[in-house]
């Protein structure tokens, strides 16, 4: 058993370090007696995929040599990344370590996860920040982060920064809502894969109209053509018709 958790531990340190750029947010394990199944979650699956796949050919090789034996590889894609604390303090990292100042990195996170519909975020820096000779912590947040509530459903992750003046630690916590049902232990739950996606694509402009008469047209079409629905005779041109009295 011990030996499988060190395995798995070397799995996922080699995917997250072969597709660094993959957007990775997690890899679920699952083992059975000759064949281990790998469960890639990750915002942008092309890159795994490659083209035509071979991508994902040449890492499911990889991973045969490494593991010793029959390797399986599902891509989950990630609709929402802007949700998942991993990708968000890894995207935060990326910019730190680009020289991007980390306040301005920072805020526009926050202002992205919350567009994205999470009802509260809070992201923790500590370090040589910007250089300074002395480390320190700074903490930014807005909504709601409940981290007592049991019911919370709240996704935290731990990314570092490696800069020219030492490593950067990023903390954060993303509140999604509240589980008011019975929680699925699943982790694949909710996600679909990648060469599964509905196509949605329905035309809509038959329901774009007003009512419709059972003999067609439309209620306010038949006004301009004239008087004759309004009740009266026609008045159209007999007006200059009449005959004078004598």
């Amino acid at each position: 058993m011990a030996k499988k958790v060190v395995e798995d531990e070397h799995i996922r340190r080699y995917l997250l370090a072969r597709i660094e750029k993959g957007g990775v947010a997690r890899v679920v394990i699952e083992r059975t007696l000759k064949r281990i199944t790998l469960t890639i979650h990750t915002s942008r699956p092309g890159i795994i995929i490659g083209k035509g796949g071979t991508e994902v050919d040449k890492i499911r090789e990889e991973l045969r040599k490494l593991a010793g034996s029959d390797i399986q590889i599902n891509i989950m894609e990630i609709r929402k990344p802007e949700l998942e604390a991993t990708i968000v303090g890894e995207s935060i990292a990326k910019q730190i370590e680009s020289r991007i100042n980390y306040r301005r990195a920072i805020k526009s996170s926050i202002q992205s996860t919350m567009r994205a519909g999470a009802e509260g975020i809070k992201v923790r820096i500590s370090g040589r920040l910007n250089g300074a000779e002395m480390s320190r912590s700074e903490e930014y947040k807005e909504g709601r982060t409940p981290l007592h509530t049991f019911r919370a459903d709240i996704d935290y992750s731990l990314a570092e920064a490696q800069t020219v003046y030492g490593k950067i630690g990023i903390k954060t916590w993303i509140c999604k809502g509240e589980v008011l049902t019975k929680r699925d232990l699943s982790p694949n739950i909710g996600l679909v894969k990648k060469d599964a996606q509905g196509g949605g694509g329905q035309d809509r402009r038959d329901d774009r109209g007003g009512r419709r008469r059972p003999g067609g047209g439309s209620f306010r079409g038949d006004r301009s053509r004239g008087g004759n629905d309004r009740g009266g005779s026609d008045r159209g041109g007999d007006r200059g018709a009449r005959p004078r009295p004598k």
